[in-house]
Order: C-alpha cells, then sequence, then structure tokens
C-alpha cells in the first residue's frame, strides 16, 4: 500500500510540473517536466533526529503558520499522538507588500488568510528553486471578488507577492510536505496571518483598515491554538467560519455567497474558544488603557525582511568584514544575488514615517524599549534602513510608479580620508551582481499605476526577480 501511496504523489508531482509548463509563465515556472534531484532529496540528518526528538513520525501530517510582521514562517507537525506541535521556524527572506489582505493583481500583496496545499501545487521544477502555490484566489477571495494567480512560497529570496525563503529553507520546507503527502495526507492548511495574533499586537494595529478581517481570521488562529488540531474552514456569506457544523446533527451546506444557515461550534472547542477570546479582549483593551502606541496605517509600503538577512545587507557596506561562506543546512541559508531589499515608503510631506513596530519593540505588558522609541526623531531602523538603501543606490532614488525592483548598484567610492587598505576593499563596479543567474529578457512592457495612469517603460535588470515574471504580461 505504501508503495501505491508513493507512486499516485510521484504522478501528482509531475502533473504539477507539466500544467505550470504548460502555462509557461515567467514567475515560479517550469523549464521541463522532470522530477529535478532537488525534489526527491531526503531530509537532513539533523531534521531527522529532531522528528525523533519530538516524537513525530517523518510522513506524519504538517501545518504552515506565517506572519508578515515578524517575517516568520512556521511548520507545524503531527506527533504520535495525533496532535500539532511547533518543529521549527524559518525567517522569511522577503515578502511584499504591506500588511492586509491581497486584493486585485499587480497590487503586489502576499495573501492573508487560510489556504490549502495539494500535491498538484507542488512545484518540482520551479525557476526559484523549489514552490508551491498557495492557491489564490480561494473561496473566500473569489467571493469577495478578489483577484491575481501565482502566489508562491518559494527560494530565491525575491518576490512580487509571494512569500520568499532561501533555497536551503524551500528545499527542507518541500521535503516535509513531499513526504507529508507520501504518509497520506491530502492536502496541508497554510495559515497566513498579518502578525501573531496577540492582544498587544491586536492593540498597536487597531486602527488599521484591515483589522474587521483580521478578528474574522483570528478565530481560525485561536481555534488552532486551543485545539492543536487543523481548523475546518469554510465560507459562507462572504466570511470565514470554523468547525461549524449543524445544530441538528444534519449535513450542513455552505455556500461561499449564500446566507450562512443556521451552524455552531462544537460545545468543547466552543468553550475553549470563547474564554481565550475574552481573556485577549481583556489584555487588548488593558493595553488601550495604558496608552500603547498604535502603528502608522501606511500604503506603498514594499513588504519586508526577517532582521538576521537585513543584517546580512549592511554587511554589503565595503567599510564592513563579513564571511559570505554559505551557510550550512536550512536555516537560514545562502541569500543568493537576487535579493532587494525592501524600500521605506514615505509619508505626503515626503518624509519617511517611524516604523514603530520595528523600532519600538514592546513587550506584553506594554513597555517600549530601544533607541527612539515613542519619539518624533529619528528612529534606530530609520538609521539602519538609511544604510542599506545608500549601499545598494548609491544615487538619490527618483519617484517611480512603475512595480520594479532596483537591482544592486555598484558600491559607493570610498571617502577621500580613508587608508589604502580600505581602498583595496573595495569590490569592483558590478562585483555584487557578476555571479547573478543568467537570463535572457526582452524590454520591460509598460507599466500603469493603480491610478491608471500609464508610465515609462521600466527596464527590468537582467539579474533581478521582476526580470523573470514582469515581461510574461501576467501580474499578481
Amino acid at each position: 500500500m505504501g508503495d501505491i501511496v508513493h507512486r499516485r504523489i510521484v504522478r501528482a508531482l509531475l502533473a504539477s510540473a507539466a500544467l505550470a509548463s504548460a502555462v509557461a509563465l515567467a514567475g515560479c515556472d517550469t523549464d521541463n517536466v522532470t522530477l529535478s534531484a532537488k525534489a526527491v532529496r531526503p531530509l537532513s540528518p539533523d531534521m531527522v533526529a529532531e522528528l525523533e526528538h519530538k516524537n513525530m513520525p517523518k510522513d506524519s501530517p504538517i501545518l504552515i503558520r506565517i506572519f508578515k510582521e515578524e517575517s516568520e514562517l512556521e511548520v507545524w507537525k503531527q506527533d504520535a499522538d495525533g496532535n500539532y506541535a511547533h518543529l521549527k521556524t524559518y525567517p522569511i527572506c522577503r515578502w511584499s507588500g504591506e500588511l492586509g489582505p491581497k486584493v486585485k493583481a499587480g497590487d503586489r500583496q502576499a495573501p492573508e488568510g487560510f489556504y490549502t496545499i495539494t500535491p498538484a501545487q507542488m512545484n518540482p521544477n520551479s525557476n526559484y528553486y523549489l514552490s508551491f502555490n498557495l492557491g489564490f484566489p480561494n473561496a473566500y477571495d473569489r467571493a469577495n471578488e478578489r483577484n491575481g494567480a501565482f502566489l508562491m512560497v518559494h527560494g530565491d529570496c525575491s518576490s512580487a507577492g509571494c512569500y520568499a525563503m532561501t533555497d536551503e529553507q524551500i528545499g527542507e520546507i518541500f521535503a516535509l510536505g513531499r513526504d507529508s503527502f507520501f504518509g497520506g495526507q491530502k492536502a496541508f492548511q497554510v495559515q497566513a496571518y498579518p502578525f501573531r495574533m496577540t492582544p498587544l499586537n491586536m492593540a498597536k494595529h487597531r486602527n488599521n483598515p484591515s483589522m474587521a478581517f483580521w478578528r474574522m481570521i483570528k478565530q481560525g488562529s485561536d481555534v488552532f491554538e486551543v485545539t492543536r488540531h487543523e481548523p475546518k474552514v469554510d465560507v459562507c456569506d462572504k466570511h470565514y467560519v470554523f468547525n461549524a457544523v449543524s445544530p441538528g446533527g444534519a449535513p450542513l451546506n455552505l455556500s461561499p455567497r449564500a446566507a450562512c444557515p443556521a451552524y455552531q461550534m462544537p460545545k468543547e472547542i466552543a468553550a475553549a474558544v470563547k474564554e481565550k477570546q475574552a481573556e485577549d479582549e481583556r489584555k487588548m483593551a488593558e493595553h488601550v488603557q495604558h496608552g500603547v502606541q498604535t502603528v502608522a496605517v501606511r500604503t506603498g509600503s514594499d513588504g519586508g525582511m526577517h532582521s538576521v538577512f537585513l543584517a546580512r545587507l549592511r554587511q554589503r557596506n565595503p567599510w564592513d568584514t563579513y564571511n559570505h561562506t554559505k551557510v550550512a543546512g536550512a536555516q537560514p541559508g545562502d541569500m543568493g544575488n537576487n535579493v532587494n531589499p525592501p524600500r521605506e515608503p514615505t509619508d505626503e510631506s515626503g518624509s519617511t514615517p517611524m516604523r514603530a513596530a520595528a523600532a519600538s519593540p514592546m513587550s506584553e505588558s506594554g513597555a517600549t524599549s530601544g533607541a527612539g522609541a515613542g519619539t518624533g526623531g529619528e528612529s534606530a531602523w530609520d538609521r539602519f534602513t538609511a544604510s542599506v538603501s545608500h549601499a545598494f543606490n548609491p544615487q538619490p532614488a527618483q519617484p517611480t510608479q512603475t512595480e520594479t525592483h532596483v537591482a544592486a548598484a555598484p558600491l559607493p567610492k570610498p571617502k577621500p580620508k580613508q587608508t589604502a587598505v580600505a581602498q583595496a576593499a573595495k569590490p569592483k563596479p558590478q562585483q555584487v551582481a557578476a555571479d547573478s543567474k543568467p537570463q535572457q529578457i526582452a524590454e520591460a512592457p509598460t507599466t500603469q499605476s493603480d491610478s491608471g495612469n500609464a508610465s515609462a517603460p521600466a527596464q527590468a535588470q537582467s539579474n533581478s526577480f521582476d526580470s523573470r515574471w514582469s515581461t510574461s504580461g501576467f501580474s499578481r
């Protein structure tokens, strides 16, 4: 029976590769239908040992949770008792857009919500090492007339609406998903959140227009946290509903756009969820009463990147020293040559708003810490991102409404008073991009801003992430 399941899954993986080749997208597409060696590579001995230590069968079901603001992806896995337990947290190398759900194609938003991953959504021959399709739009997205396509979790550390990991990370995540399919799991769930759904975070973001949506998906998070089982997700009346059953025990027919019939959550789950939600609301009210600082609502954000990767980018400053030896293992892994750091948006006055969430770490008690926290002056985040931006873009950035990344520019010349040793350490122009993957692309088409005004043609860099998808005419 095990061999039969294995053959079925391999056929499903091959079918997904063939489908991707037929569509021939420039984003997360495939070049052939041969199952790559990287897609069948076994888990590392360290991961196998970790599974044994946590009493998790190698082929037991998995579940993934994603948190944008923290830039973290968690893998949970069923233990021998059938309960989900935390296996590993991976720092996300890059995600694009801002906090909030994806609404339309081209908004560059990484999705939020609940998504189901089947074997056919696994891409073993992705141009971005390995990937799986989130399945956007799902039933909720379609009911609310949200559109877009080809939103992935993939490698290569560059994003245009996707959650991008390093190649090492996605290799391990892909293998965990693959082995769960081999064990009989028909699909695994991805829960994508704007941030960890704590009372403090809810209080800090209480003024965000997406708060009603976030309160809705928090119900699914609460179900998972109190049960340690995958929540059953349905959609009716254009809303998510979780673990819904008929009051009388009859089959429940839920339609995404139709009004919800009478339903309820199983009593034992409902009681635990209600207790948790009441406690969370009490703590949230305390944070508000104590004057917790709200996070500014901004548009035009360029996504995020985990601090471990931001710190690496800073080391590309020519006056710093850094060992660029590739990291062994899957966390966090090598960033590659196509990564672009997130840009800081500007407000209407043209100044960069303070990034409260990053510059002002806050405990659950509401106490702030860190230089510049709670002030209107330049924060540590502002100074840090300025140094990153200067290292990658020594020329002043020009306002643009196109949606293209800027590839790493030649590093700035040393200051006049630098020593000969420092001057010798300066890399030659083009050194940063010299090892980039060769790509042959056509001139980028004219792009159109959200306001509907056409802008000048944007020439995508040959080593950039956008060069591999923007010319296809598809928007995410």
